[in-house]
C-alpha cells in the first residue's frame, strides 16, 4: 500500500452498490491507489463544499455539478459523464404490487397504501414531493408518510414502517430482501444523472482521474447496468 495519503472521494449514494462491486476490481487495477469515499445525498455533499470541505474528486447530480463548474470550484475539463438513473418503487416480496401504469394508477396506488416511504433530502425524494404536488396528494401521502433525512429508504419497508418505498432504482436494490415494483410512469418521471469531476488543486490528481476513467470502463458499465443504472455513452 502506498505512503501517500488515499485518494478522497465524495459521492451520492446512487451508486454505491456498483460502486462496491467493482471496489475489488479497482484495487486489483490499482492496488497503490487506496480509496476514501464519504457517501451522501448531493445536497449534503453541496453543504460539505460550501462549508470548505473539499476532497480529490466529487460525484453528484449534473445540476450540481454545473454549479460547482460554474464556481470554479472543480476543474471543468476533469468532468466525465458517468451514470443515469431512474426512480422507481419497491415492496416487501410477498406484498400487492401497485399500479404504476399510468400518473392516475400511481395515485391511486399512493392513496392506497398504509404508508409511503420516502427521503426529504436525497435528489429522488426531492423530486417525489414535486410528483407528490403534481398529483394534488401531498397532504393526504404525508399524513401517512414514513421519512429519513438521508439514507436508503427500503430499509423501511422491511422495519414494518411503509408499504411502498420511492427511490432512485440503483438505491432501493442496495436493500437486500425487497422487490422492485417498476419505475415511475413516464410522464412522472425524471431522469437522475451523475457526473464526477476533480476539486481545483486535488491533492492526487491523476489518481483521482484514473478512477473517473474507470468508472466509465466495460468492466465498470455493466456493473452499473447489472445496479439498476444506465452508463451514459
Amino acid at each position: 500500500m502506498s505512503a501517500q495519503r488515499p485518494v478522497k472521494l465524495f459521492s451520492v449514494l446512487a451508486i454505491r452498490a456498483a460502486f462496491d462491486r467493482l471496489l475489488p476490481l479497482w484495487q486489483q487495477r490499482c492496488p497503490q491507489v487506496e480509496l476514501q469515499v464519504e457517501w451522501a445525498p448531493t445536497t449534503r455533499i453541496e453543504q460539505w463544499i460550501a462549508d470548505g470541505r473539499r476532497a480529490d474528486a466529487v460525484i453528484v447530480t449534473t445540476e450540481a455539478m454545473d454549479r460547482l463548474v460554474e464556481q470554479a470550484v472543480v476543474e471543468a475539463g476533469s468532468r466525465r459523464e458517468l451514470v443515469d438513473s431512474t426512480i422507481g418503487v419497491a415492496t416487501l416480496p410477498d406484498a400487492a404490487q401497485p399500479d404504476l401504469s399510468s400518473a392516475a394508477a400511481l395515485k391511486q396506488s399512493l392513496l392506497q397504501a398504509r404508508s409511503v416511504g420516502y427521503s426529504l433530502g436525497g435528489a429522488s425524494g426531492i423530486w417525489f414531493k414535486t410528483v407528490l404536488e403534481r398529483l394534488d396528494i401531498t397532504q393526504a401521502v404525508n399524513a401517512r408518510a414514513s421519512t429519513i433525512d438521508e439514507g436508503f429508504t427500503a430499509r423501511l419497508l422491511l422495519e414494518g414502517k411503509a408499504d411502498l418505498a420511492v427511490q432512485q432504482i440503483s438505491e432501493l436494490l442496495t436493500v437486500p430482501g425487497i422487490k422492485i415494483a417498476g419505475p415511475l410512469p413516464d410522464e412522472l418521471q425524471k431522469v437522475l444523472s451523475f457526473p464526477g469531476a476533480l476539486f481545483r488543486n486535488a491533492g492526487r490528481p491523476a489518481e483521482a482521474a484514473a478512477l473517473l476513467a474507470f468508472l466509465r470502463s466495460d468492466a465498470a458499465r455493466e456493473v452499473f447496468q447489472a445496479c439498476g443504472l444506465t452508463p451514459r455513452a
